[in-house]
């Protein structure tokens, strides 16, 4: 494809190629008259001599309207310099899917929308932070691994069934081996440090560094101004602290590997009848905590477990973690008044390593024990959509906004202060892909709100869901929303990487695009020889770019370093 693209732009260099250089030489002659001749701020020059740019209008008469043309050894030198590396660390994106098209789907996410990639980064941290706090202050067995378990299944459509077999998989001390042995299952290493991520992250560090300083020097300054790739190599950057970021958490999105995990488990659960515990399996199919299988249409973005998707799983993920929040809440509540499961069975009390431990002796009863020993002694509240969903939302928004429009805003400023300085082409570029991002990023999270909006419907006196005009509609906005979002995503994905080549083909290197006419209008003009000051102030710029886009890549990772690893209940 890009092969394809830079030989036909070869072939259009050719047919309509210009040259700026004689241009301007001839306009300095006198050869197309006095007037349209300026300075390189745009102001009129009396001496058409000494004019080193000139109005648009002049620039499509004396050198018309085609690109400068195609010259391999610039294309070559800036595309493996610039963009080929990046193109290299997106291969290092978590994925995991069983479904290719889905892992095609959430790579094209993560190019096509920087925003929606770091806003389930950064809400997967603050959901694994959250629920080892919420949960800090039980000390009911198997707490500690409950909060490994759900921090873990982010990547995954988990389930949660009330009533006897979640109070079950809690209270009875058979499921013991359930909650050690599926998080001895889920600790496997997917996506973690290989030498192929830190050879890939290492080359995107080293040759952005190398660019950077070369790029700096007149040489490259003054011979490939326009097609230089400062600007690529910032609005890329966030490639870096996203990958980076999974690499420090570690996902678990092997769908394969999860739903094996699970069923493992699941064949060893308990739950209590009247007569004692037995198998799981000899009372019913269904499972206290599962994973999903198959789901409506609304809901098919959290059936797929490259991380990204988190965005879509943090609301059903939310409700999930909550229905056994309440479960151990209730439980330790009674163990804390050393309340046994059967009445009849004295407490006993005993310590280990300074704490207080409940006996197996005092975990066991029969079904209607169970149920009665993990009922609320008052009436919850339970919201449709969870504890503190809006902060971690707000929060994970703006830090993905905040590194989308730094690593664009710096790649915005690059161009924009390289003269003809104003909005053009290549900002224009950079600014239409930072704007789709965000709006990819915002159509996708609503349609996850609609999605689970559209599930929390009434009961009939069987308990079966009742739908309204409201919930159905939006379930069917939420799923417009999401198809629309992903084919701006897909767009956006191959438009930025369009318009590097684009630059770097010297494609963009035309009267309308250096005249910046998008921004100046019909006071555009093109620059065409550069003067010391406006060197000075471009590499300014420049620096100011790069510095912009480091820093917020350098504060992501610390955040996620910072919050990645919370300390965990005492077991």
């Amino acid at each position: 494809m890009i092969s394809f693209v830079a030989l036909l732009l070869c072939f259009l260099g050719v047919v309509e190629a210009v040259n700026f250089d004689q241009c301007i030489r001839e306009v300095q002659s006198g050869l197309w008259g006095s007037v349209g001749g300026t300075d390189n701020y745009g102001n009129p020059v009396s001496d058409i001599s000494n004019a080193t740019s000139i109005t648009y209008d002049l620039c499509v008469r004396a050198c018309g309207p085609g690109a400068e043309p195609f010259v391999w050894n610039i294309f070559s030198q800036q595309f493996s310099a610039w963009l080929l590396p990046y193109l290299a660390i997106v291969a290092q994106l978590p994925l995991g899917a069983n479904d290719k098209f889905d892992n095609l789907v959430a790579l094209l996410l993560s190019i096509g929308s920087p925003t929606l990639a770091a806003y389930s980064l950064a809400l997967t941290v603050l959901n694994g932070h959250w629920i080892a706090r919420r949960f800090s202050r039980f000390s009911y067995p198997n707490v500690r691994h409950a909060v490994q378990i759900l921090s873990k299944l982010q990547q995954a459509p988990v389930k949660v069934a009330r009533g006897s077999m979640l109070a079950s998989l809690v209270v009875l001390p058979e499921n013991n081996q359930w909650w050690s042995e599926l998080v001895d299952r889920l600790d496997y290493f997917f996506f973690t440090w290989s030498i192929s991520s830190v050879a890939s992250i290492v080359w995107v560090f080293v040759a952005f560094l190398f660019v950077v300083i070369d790029s700096f020097t007149g040489t490259i300054v003054s011979e490939t101004l326009n097609a230089n790739g400062q600007g690529v190599g910032s609005v890329y950057l966030w490639l870096l602290p996203v990958v980076i970021g999974w690499l420090l958490l570690g996902p678990k999105c092997d769908s394969v590997r999860l739903h094996r995990a699970m069923d493992l488990a699941n064949a060893e659960a308990y739950v209590a009848t009247e007569h004692g515990p037995v198998p799981a399996d000899e009372v019913s199919s269904d499972r206290a905590i599962s994973l999903a299988r198959k789901l409506g249409s609304v809901h098919r973005d959290e059936m797929c477990t490259p991380p990204i998707y988190n965005y879509a799983r943090y609301l059903p993920w939310v409700q999930s973690v909550e229905e056994v929040y309440h479960v151990f809440e209730a439980a330790s509540k009674r163990a804390e008044l050393h309340h046994s499961v059967d009445p009849d069975v004295p407490w006993e009390r005993e310590e280990k390593g300074g704490r207080a431990i409940v006996r197996a002796e005092n975990r066991r009863g029969t079904l209607a024990q169970v149920d009665a020993y993990v009922r609320p002694t008052r009436h919850l509240y339970r919201s449709h959509w969870g504890p503190g969903v809006l902060s971690r939302f707000l929060v994970s928004s703006l830090l993905a906004l905040a590194l989308t429009w730094a690593t664009t805003g710096a790649a915005v400023i690059v161009v924009w202060f390289t003269p003809t300085r104003g909005l053009g082409c290549r900002s224009g570029a950079y600014l239409l892909y930072g704007a789709t991002s965000t709006l990819v990023w915002l159509m996708l999270v609503i349609s996850s709100g609609l999605a689970h909006y559209s599930t929390q419907a009434a009961t009939d006196i069987e308990g079966n869901p009742v739908y309204t005009r409201a919930t159905r509609m939006a379930g069917l906005v939420s799923i417009l929303l999401r198809r629309v979002g992903k084919c701006f995503a897909t767009c956006n994905a191959l438009w930025i990487v369009l318009a590097c080549i684009f630059q770097f083909s010297s494609f963009f290197d035309r009267c309308y695009c250096n005249s910046s006419v998008l921004g100046l209008g019909s006071f555009a003009y093109d620059v065409i020889q550069l003067v010391p000051a406006d060197i000075s102030t471009m590499k300014t710029a420049w620096i100011g770019g790069v510095a912009l886009a480091g820093l917020s890549s350098i504060l992501f990772v610390l955040f996620v370093n910072i919050f990645k690893d919370p300390p965990l209940p005492a077991e």
